[in-house]
């Protein structure tokens, strides 16, 4: 498992990092027993750097995530969390401090780095700097030994996160990036010129740039890669980024994501070509572009957001015409097998089940219009195979 130095720490972290949000469970609440061999098997590979959040799992990421961990010698982990901080109430110390302090007791173990969850410029302007708040509380936890690190996550644009980075108060930081959406490269280089830790999540965009076959990269003598494995090296490849975070709930997953971080090879000049023209194809998912964040969900009319999305994909980029109607035809109340899920079942509607309520759209950190997305997948994917 090849390493980085995260940032200033002084921790040499495995460049692919255990996403735990994706880890399975029942009716959206991670499931400590099943979850705890994937990790493990995680751990034993050579990956050392963790990411949950208080939110995860109906709140029992972290509880699975301290349970997996148990046995293993600490020192020799990086444990990363995230407390949101988005709202005026959220905020407050002696919020943020309630909520860290579940944290701690969940994970039974002190927190390497303490994130702000989802952090835009104009909370941390607003918020965030003022007196009694959660900054300060951050602060005096690390004073206290509870955390040792200060860092945020952030979905703003890349502008205001380059301006988190210039406050100078971040150890690290997890923002999007992948071959699909580069636009927060400019952000990625400051903050590792400024000696902070960069994480990233959605390296495969969520899934949306997985197919269910392998992908030849076509190059003389190249290794037959599955899409996910090319993505991830994609954002290897950039010397910026420190840990590529990815959301892993299965463990064919994890053997196949540990085994290309173990590649000491990186991308060569053909193989970066071919890159190239995915990220030219992938461009046409512009329209609609879903990182499978699942933040829209759940849906009042129980429609499957994200899965519709990734069906759209299949019809629209990747011109798997058939196989996206089969797909879709199969989603309904009684839940639907497929191979890229922990336990294997996904449950939701079809988009044609959407009311357009618009619960969703205020959730969606991509600003996608998603009811309208959806009708435009109920009127192609419901058409006959």
């Amino acid at each position: 498992m090849q390493t980085k130095l995260y940032g200033q720490t002084g921790f040499r972290a495995s460049i692919l990092g255990f996403g735990a949000m994706r880890l399975p469970g029942d009716d959206g609440k991670t499931d400590p027993e099943r979850s705890a061999p994937l990790v493990r098997r995680g751990l034993d590979l050579g990956i050392n750097y963790i990411d949950t959040a208080h939110g995860y799992g109906k709140g029992n990421n972290e509880v699975a995530v301290g349970y997996a961990i148990q046995g293993y010698d600490r020192s020799k982990l990086f444990l990363v969390t995230k407390i949101p901080v988005g709202s005026e109430e959220d905020a407050q110390g002696s919020t943020w401090r309630r909520k860290l302090d579940l944290s701690l007791e969940r994970l039974g173990t002190t927190i390497d780095m303490i994130l702000f969850h989802g952090l835009r410029w104009n909370v941390y302007e607003t918020l965030l700097t003022r007196p009694n708040m959660a900054l300060e509380a951050a602060r005096k936890a690390q004073a206290e030994g509870l955390v040792r690190y200060v860092g945020f996550s952030s979905h703003d644009s890349a502008e205001n996160i380059t301006k988190l980075v210039e406050t100078g108060e971040f150890a690290g930081m997890l923002v999007q990036y992948n071959y699909l959406d580069r636009h927060t490269e400019p952000a990625i280089a400051r903050a590792a010129a400024r000696g902070m830790g960069v994480s990233i999540m959605g390296p495969v965009a969520g899934g949306r740039l997985a197919l269910p076959q392998g992908t030849l990269v076509d190059t003389e003598g190249a290794l037959e890669v599955k899409t996910p494995e090319v993505a991830l090296r994609f954002v290897w490849n950039n010397p910026a980024v420190t840990v590529a975070c990815s959301g892993m709930n299965t463990m064919e997953q994890v053997e196949e994501n540990a085994a290309a971080a173990s590649r000491l090879d990186s991308l060569d000049d053909q193989e970066r070509a071919a890159v190239h023209a995915l990220m030219e194809k992938n461009q046409k998912l512009a329209d609609l572009y879903c990182t499978g964040c699942e933040y829209c969900m759940p849906c009042p009319n129980n429609v499957n957001i994200a899965e519709n999305f990734r069906y759209m994909n299949w019809f629209r980029v990747w011109g798997m015409e058939d196989q996206a109607r089969e797909a879709y035809a199969r989603l309904g109340k009684d839940g639907n097998w497929v191979p890229w899920v922990g336990g294997g079942i996904i449950h939701g509607l079809k988009a044609d089940a959407c009311t357009e309520c618009g619960e969703c759209l205020s959730k969606c950190p991509q600003d996608i219009p998603i009811p309208d997305q959806l009708k435009d997948v109920a009127d192609t994917l419901g058409q006959p195979v």
